[in-house]
């Protein structure tokens, strides 16, 4: 089974790599594949990629429902 999250951006840095959050905890990500993020913007991350841009309303409801299953703190 594989798992994609949802994480906001909260640096982008030259050559297609961003700093993403999710709970406090930073992790640098590959943006190669989405085209037009910016700091702020919600994207969905697996193993080290962002796959898609996300709507922040959508990426709000993802993680509330992942926390309701016990899947975040």
């Amino acid at each position: 089974m594989c798992l994609a999250v949802p994480a906001r951006i909260v640096k982008m840095y030259e050559g297609g790599m961003a700093d993403v959050e999710l709970e406090g905890v930073i992790k640098d990500v590959s943006v190669e594949l989405v085209d037009d993020v910016t700091v702020g913007d919600y994207v969905i991350v697996h193993v080290g990629y962002a796959l898609a841009k996300l709507d922040p309303e959508e990426a709000e409801r993802t993680l509330a429902l992942f926390a309701q299953a016990g899947a975040t703190a």
